[in-house]
This record gives C-alpha cells, structure tokens and sequence, in this order.
C-alpha cells in the first residue's frame, strides 16, 4: 500500500479547530455517541473498583489474624469473597475493557461511530441495574457461593441474593454479548479504503479476538445461569444430584464460558500494551502479524482448555487431553511476550508513567503465566488445589495483567478523552507503590499455597500468619495506591495541562483528531498512515510534521513527555 502521509482526506483536510468541551451532564444520560459510552462504561466500572477493592481490603482485615475477629460468623466471609470475585470481573475489568473498545475502536478505524449506535447505548445501560440487583442481594439473603457458584453451595445454602447474583449476570451476559456483535461489525465493515486486515492497529486485532470469544462463549453461561435460577426458584433438579441432577454439568457449562473469559480480561490489556510500548520506544512492533495471529489463536484454543479447572473431578483418562491443551495455550502467548521484548530491544525507551505501567503488565504477567504452565499439570494442580497458590496465580494473571495494562491505557489515552494530561509524578508513585504493593500482596500466597493454607478460609492454622500479616499490610497498600489514580484524575481533569491532538506523537489514528474529538471524530474523511507503527521512517516523520500543521499544539502542553521531541525518535 502506497504511504500517505495526510491524517484527513478531503479537499485541504481541514479539522475542527478547537476541542469541544466536556460537559458532565453528557455523561449521565443516554446517548448513542461511542465516545460518551465509552466514558460511561470506564467512570462506572473505576466506581466499582473501588467498591470491590473496599471489600478486599475486609478480607485482608480479617485475615490479619487466625481467627475471626471482623465477620461475625463464616457465612458472613464467604458473602465478603463472593462479591469481591464477581464485582472484581463482570463490574470492574470486563466492562473497563469494553469501555476502552467503545471508545478507541471507532477512531482507530476513522470510522464515524460504532455500527449500533443505539444497540451499543443498551448495551451499557444493562451494567448499572445488573450492578444495583447484585449488591442488594446483600441485603436479602446474600450470595456465599464463591464467584463460581458451584452447586450444591448456589442452590440450597444461599439465600435470595444467590438468585440475584444469577440475574445481575444473566444481565451483564447480555451485555457483553449485544457489545461482542457491535464490535465484529464495526470491525469488519467500517475499515476506510486503505486500511486492509494487516493495517489495522493490534488493540482492534485484541478486541476483535475477544468479541468473537464473547459471542461464542458468553451463551452458555447464560444458559447455566438459566438452569441455576430454575433449580432456585421453580423447583427443577438440574444441579441436584437427589433428584438425578448433577453438580458436573454446571462445572462443565460455567468453566466453558470462564476460562475463555480470562482471556476476556487479558486480551484487550495485550492489546493496549502492544500500543504502549511501540509508542514508546519509539520503535515498529516486532511481529506485528505474529502477535495479530496469536490473538485469534487464543481465541480459539482457549475454548479447549476448561476442564483444567476440574482435574480433581475428572477420571484420569479425560485429565491427560486438557493438560496438553492447558500447555499449548502458553505458545501464542509466549510468541506476544517475545515479540513485545523484540519491540523494546534497541529502542529509545521513555519511562512514562504508561510505559512503566506497560513494563509492569509484562513482567507480573510472565510470573502468572509461569504459575499457570505450573497449575496445567495433573500432580501440581491437585497437589494445589483449592490453596492460595491458586489465588496468586490468578491476581497475577488478572490484576498483574489486565489492571496494569487498564493503568496503562488510562495514562496513554486519558489526553484524547480528556483534553488534559495525567500528572507525572503522580503517575509515577502510583506506579511503584502498586508495583511494589501487588508484588508483596500476592507473590508470598505461592508460598502459603505450598504449605498448605485453603483459599475461601477465615479461620487458618496459626502457623500461616507472619506471611497473611505481610500480605495484608501490603494490600492495604495495593488499596492506598487506588486512591492516587484517582486523585491524579480528578486534579488534571481541574488544574491539568492541556494536551495536543497527539501529545505522544503515535501514528495510529485515533491521534489523527483533537483532544477530545469533535461529534463524528473527524471533519473530512480520515486516511489512515501506511503503518500504524512505522516510526523511524521518513514518511512518519513527515506525517507528524503535518498534524503539528493542522493541530498546533497548545502553549502549556508539557512537550518533554512527547518521545519524538526529545530527539530522533521519528
């Protein structure tokens, strides 16, 4: 494809001269505007993140020490860890991720709006009711059945809050499944003319892999759901084995759509750290098809990977296939971590708060995926089983993984959506503090996993409590450090520095606008850049010399953040 190095195709390509303001009662309303439900779904999915962070914080409370001294009874635990899990996924990283797609898919492809405009509007205004019907199970009779909910524990030892935690995600599935739809057409109808499959940038590959996961998977949990909520409340057995039914089939039917939706979780995170690191270290992405491929590939193998959750219930015979398939995942994701080391050999790293938060995703991910090549074989899984080597592996892959890779998108893309730049110094120490903090909160749980401790437990053997004691301080920590993100937001959303069309000098073209787009992204139609990562190279060069020309940048924008100023970066 020839390079072009215009960002806007039509006549002189002239552009909205200045960013349209924000106004707050925008975003508390419906409206069909991609970009304003992508800020919705982010602004409600950071108020449940602190609500679920909250609730870890009392876990961790409670377990300073090796009785209960906060919860009055065990029950009241097992309720504090199954809306931590739930909130922490289906209210917190999956909608984030989402409202990160609505927001950038569009204007990465110099697309309009999403393909639904109004679908993608209902989509969104499904989470807040599913969110409100979850926490009021609290109050009548809450959910203790993990976020797992495995029967017998989900149909007869809770209380009508089991009931509505199934709702609440019947509600969220849906969700994410009229979100799924919207996202494949967008993708695969709404390219301009000159951007072809290989043209598109890696976070629309990652969403485009997990829409199809979406689609795919999400209609069984939504049909184990349906057989819960009747062996609830209409009386049927499904899951009752005294009546014939059996406690395996929701285990086969919810792990089918739960292992897939981790990579729900990761990939979009990959995604964004594919972004995050070109820009960066100023460098093209190593193995760009390599790491598209990959994607699709998770996509898929994923789906035959789920029983790996089940060993300890599997004959020996079905457990020797997902052991295999378990590890065979592990190579299109060492193929990412590889290419992604690729990208940062020789280039010309800039710390930002971004990329430090990116530098964070690879290194807690790896140590996930190590523990995760660990747990897919038969004797290391059953020999763990149930423990907290368990719950460390999973904090690494989800929060090590996808809330890293969440951090750092915020900091990359806050400036589009905002009109504003981040604090850096800020940035900066709520980068180490919840490096440092993750790391001590869940790294000593391999140990304590080893040695036998249960996961879901609030009474444990005295001989546990030195390392739940350094775990605990640390979590604590891990919560403070929350509290510095968004402090950091609501200071630059006030008093911060204004920020150009493109304050990083990227060449993918959501930077191709002004910050905050004007109503349709983009006056003229957009044309995209020849390579979306193409630094280095005189055409980029000479495309960026023509956005400062059409988007000049402001007097107080901070210009020794942008890498390509800095010296030959372009």
């Amino acid at each position: 494809m020839a390079t072009i190095t215009a960002p806007l195709g039509e006549g002189t390509g002239r552009v909205h001269p200045q960013a349209p303001s924000l106004r707050i009662q925008d975003y508390l309303r419906w409206s069909v505007d991609h970009k304003i439900i992508g800020v919705q779904y982010m602004a409600t999915s950071l108020f449940f993140f602190v609500i679920g962070g909250a609730l870890a914080m009392l876990i961790r409370w409670e377990l300073l020490t090796p009785e209960l001294d906060l919860m009055a009874n065990g029950e009241q635990y097992n309720t504090l860890f199954t809306i931590h899990g739930t909130v922490m996924i289906f209210l917190w990283i999956i909608p984030m991720m989402a409202g990160f797609g609505n927001y950038l898919v569009p204007l990465m492809l110099g697309a309009k709006d999403m393909a639904f405009p109004w679908l993608n509007a209902f989509a969104f205004w499904l989470i807040p009711p599913a969110g409100i019907l979850l926490l009021l199970g609290w109050f009548v009779g809450p959910a203790q059945a993990g976020w797992t909910a495995y029967p017998p524990l989900s149909t007869l030892y809770s209380g009508d809050g089991q009931t509505l935690w199934a709702v609440a995600l019947h509600l969220l599935g849906i969700s994410s499944i009229l979100g799924a739809i919207n996202f494949i057409v967008t993708i695969k109808n709404m390219r301009p003319e000159g951007m072809g499959w290989w043209q598109m940038p890696l976070f629309v590959w990652a969403i485009l892999a997990t829409a199809i996961i979406q689609v795919l998977a999400t209609p069984f949990l939504a049909g184990g759901l349906t057989l819960l909520i009747l062996d609830r409340v209409a009386g049927t057995s499904f899951f009752n084995p005294a009546n014939g039914g059996d406690v395996l089939l929701w285990q086969n039917v919810f792990w089918f759509y739960s292992h897939p939706a981790v990579y729900i979780m990761v990939l979009p995170g990959m995604g964004i750290l594919s972004e995050v690191l070109s820009v960066y270290s100023r460098k093209p992405i190593f193995g760009y098809r390599a790491i598209a491929l990959s994607s699709m590939a998770i996509a898929l193998v994923g789906f035959t990977v789920w029983a790996h959750h089940m060993f300890t219930s599997l004959t020996p015979e079905l457990r020797i296939p997902f052991m295999i398939t378990s590890m065979i995942i592990a190579v299109p994701t060492g193929i990412k971590v590889f290419s992604w080391l690729g990208t940062l050999w020789g280039g010309k790293i800039h710390f930002t708060s971004s990329m430090l938060f990116g530098l964070g995703f690879l290194s807690m991910f790896v140590i996930g995926g190590i523990s995760g090549v660990m747990l897919a074989s038969v004797p290391v899984d059953i020999h763990v089983h149930d423990t907290y080597f368990v719950v460390s592996h999973l904090h690494f892959v989800l929060y090590g993984g996808s809330v890293f890779a969440i951090f750092a998108g915020i900091y990359h893309w806050f400036p589009k959506i905002t009109g504003r730049i981040l604090d850096e110094r800020l940035g900066k120490i709520h980068f180490w503090v919840t490096y440092l903090a993750f790391f001590f909160t869940f790294f000593p749980q391999h140990i304590l996993g080893l040695r036998g401790m249960p996961r879901r437990v609030a009474v444990y053997d005295p001989q546990f409590q030195g390392l739940n004691i350094l775990v605990s301080v640390a979590g604590f920590a891990l919560g403070i450090a929350t509290f510095i993100l968004l402090a950091n937001i609501v200071v630059s959303l006030v008093a911060g520095k204004r920020a150009g069309a493109n304050p990083w000098r990227a060449l993918t073209m959501e930077w191709a606008t002004t910050s905050p787009p004007p109503p349709y992204n983009f006056v003229g139609e957009p044309v995209p850049f020849s390579d979306p990562y193409g630094y280095g190279t005189k055409e980029a060069a000479e495309y960026l010399e023509n956005l400062d020309r059409r988007f000049p940048p402001p007097p107080d924008e901070d210009r020794t953040l942008a890498p390509a100023r800095q010296g030959a970066g372009d």
